[in-house]
C-alpha cells in the first residue's frame, strides 16, 4: 500500500459473525437502505484495485539549482518529507526519481527538491502528478542485470524480475546452481495493494549485498498478472497462491530457502503463504515493511478516518468475510479475517519475522506489529521508524533500514548455514 490510495478498514468483525445470519439480518434492517449502501461502497472499496490513481501533486516549475534541475511542488503532507522519492506524471507514463529538499517555505506553501533522474518523459510542461515510494522503474536503473520471466499458477502465467546473485551474474540467470556449501537462499519480493513490482526494488542492494537472488512477483489483480475474482483482492488470503507459485520455481531452479519480503499488502500475503503455501517449510525468514498484521484492525482504523459509522464498518466487515455479501461484493469467496489476525496467532507463527514499520504510519496503524513482537518475541523483531508514514522506511531513512535488514537478515542466513547445507 504505497503507489496505492487508502483501503477502508472497519471493527467488530467477530460481534457481526457471532450474532449469527438471522441477528446480521436484523441488523441490517436497523441500519436502513442508506446505511446498507454505505457498507456494501466501504466493503467493495476495500477490495477493488484503483484503476486510475489520483494524480493530486501540483508541480509547479522546474528551475535550475547549484547542482542540476530542481522541482517547486504546490507543498502537501507527502512532498515535504525528508528522503528520496518517485514522481508519476502524464498518466504514470512519466517517472522522475526526486531528491532532496533544497528549499521549504510553509508561509507560501512551496517545497523546492532536486530532481536526481527522469526515466521517461518530459517536465516541460508537467502541471499534476502522484508522489510515490517506489523510486526506480526497473532493475536495471540500479545497475543491476535482470531478466523477465513468466510464473504460472492458477491464474495462468504472471511476470516476475529475475535477479541473479552476484555469485551467478554470469551465464543464465535461471539456470540451477548450488551455492558453496549447498545453501542458495532467493529472495521473493511480494509488493502492496495498489503498487507493482517496483515496490521492492528498494530492498534489491542489500539483498544483493547479502548474495541472495531475487525475485519480485506480480500477482492476481494488480494489473501485470491476470485478473481473477472478478477483479478483486482478496486481502492476502488468495494473493498468496502466486507466492507458492514463485517459492516452487526458486526451488526447481536451485533455491534451498527462500526470505519472504512483504510491503503494507504484501505482508498480509507473504504471512499467508507461510501458514499455507504446500512449500512453505522452505520460507527461511519474513523481512515485513507496514505490514498489514490485523485486517480488523486496519478496516477499523479506515472506518474512522473516513468518518464511517461504526455499525456500518461492522456490517461492510460482515459482507466480505459471510457467504451472503458475495452478491454485494462480487468475490467469489468470502475473506477470512480471523485466520489474518495474526495478533491473535501470534504463538502460531513460527517463521523468524523482521517487522519495520513508522508509528505515524496514516494507512495501516503500527499497533499490531509490535502487539505481535510483543506476544512472540521468540520469532519476531520489530524496528519502529518515524516520519516515515506509510512503507516510505527506506524513502526516509535508507542507511538505517538496510542496516536493519542487513544485520538481522545476515544473522538469520548465518544462523541455519550449517543445516541448510544439508538439505
Amino acid at each position: 500500500m504505497d503507489e496505492q490510495s487508502s483501503t477502508g478498514r472497519g471493527h467488530g468483525f467477530f460481534r457481526i459473525a457471532g450474532l449469527g445470519v438471522a441477528s446480521a439480518l436484523a441488523a441490517t434492517a436497523l441500519l436502513g437502505a442508506g446505511s446498507s449502501a454505505l457498507a456494501a461502497y466501504f466493503a467493495r472499496r476495500i477490495i477493488t484495485p484503483d484503476r486510475v490513481k489520483s494524480q493530486g501533486e501540483e508541480l509547479l516549475a522546474v528551475v535550475q539549482g547549484d547542482h542540476g534541475p530542481e522541482a517547486i511542488f504546490r507543498a502537501t503532507a507527502e512532498n515535504t518529507g525528508d528522503g528520496v522519492y518517485s514522481f508519476h506524471f502524464d498518466g504514470d507514463a512519466g517517472l522522475a526519481r526526486i531528491g532532496r529538499i533544497t528549499s521549504y517555505s510553509p508561509l507560501e506553501g512551496t517545497v523546492q527538491r532536486e530532481i536526481e533522474d527522469i526515466y521517461s518523459g518530459s517536465l516541460d510542461r508537467v502541471r499534476w502528478g502522484r508522489w510515490g515510494g517506489a523510486t526506480y522503474p526497473d532493475p536495471s536503473a540500479l545497475g543491476i542485470d535482470f531478466e523477465e520471466v513468466l510464473l504460472r499458477d492458477e491464474i495462468g502465467d504472471f511476470p516476475a524480475w529475475l535477479v541473479p546473485s552476484p555469485r551467478y551474474a554470469s551465464g543464465a540467470a535461471h539456470r540451477k546452481h548450488a551455492a558453496p556449501g549447498g545453501q542458495n537462499v532467493w529472495a521473493i519480493m511480494v509488493h502492496g495493494r495498489g503498487a507493482t513490482r517496483m515496490e521492492g526494488l528498494r530492498a534489491l542492494p542489500v539483498v544483493q549485498e547479502l548474495g541472495l537472488t531475487s525475485l519480485l512477483i506480480s500477482y492476481r489483480n494488480d494489473g501485470e498478472a491476470p485478473p481473477a475474482d472478478a477483479g478483486r483482492y482478496g486481502l492476502g488470503s488468495t494473493e498468496w497462491r502466486e507466492v507458492e507459485a514463485a517459492i516452487a520455481y526458486a526451488l526447481d531452479h536451485g533455491a534451498t530457502d527462500v526470505v519472504l519480503f512483504g510491503w503494507s499488502m504484501g505482508g498480509a500475503v507473504s504471512l499467508q503463504a507461510a501458514d499455507q503455501a504446500r512449500n512453505r517449510h522452505a520460507i527461511r525468514a519474513l523481512v515485513l515493511d507496514a505490514p498489514v498484521i490485523d485486517w480488523v484492525d486496519v478496516l477499523a482504523f479506515q472506518a474512522r478516518l473516513n468518518r464511517i459509522p461504526a455499525e456500518v464498518g461492522r456490517y461492510g466487515q460482515f459482507m466480505l468475510s459471510h457467504p451472503l455479501g458475495r452478491r454485494l461484493t462480487g468475490l467469489s469467496a468470502p475473506v477470512d479475517l480471523k485466520s489474518m489476525d495474526w495478533v491473535t496467532r501470534s504463538i502460531e507463527l513460527r517463521t523468524p519475522t523482521l517487522i519495520l514499520h513508522s508509528v505515524d504510519d496514516d494507512f495501516v496503524p503500527y499497533g499490531p506489529s509490535e502487539k505481535l513482537a510483543a506476544k512472540n518475541p521468540e520469532m519476531v523483531m520489530f524496528v519502529p521508524f518515524q516520519k516515515a508514514r506509510h512503507t516510505r522506511e527506506w524513502n526516509v531513512d535508507r542507511e538505517r533500514w538496510e542496516a536493519t535488514v542487513r544485520e538481522w537478515l545476515g544473522a538469520q542466513l548465518e544462523e541455519r548455514k550449517g543445516p541448510a547445507a544439508a538439505v
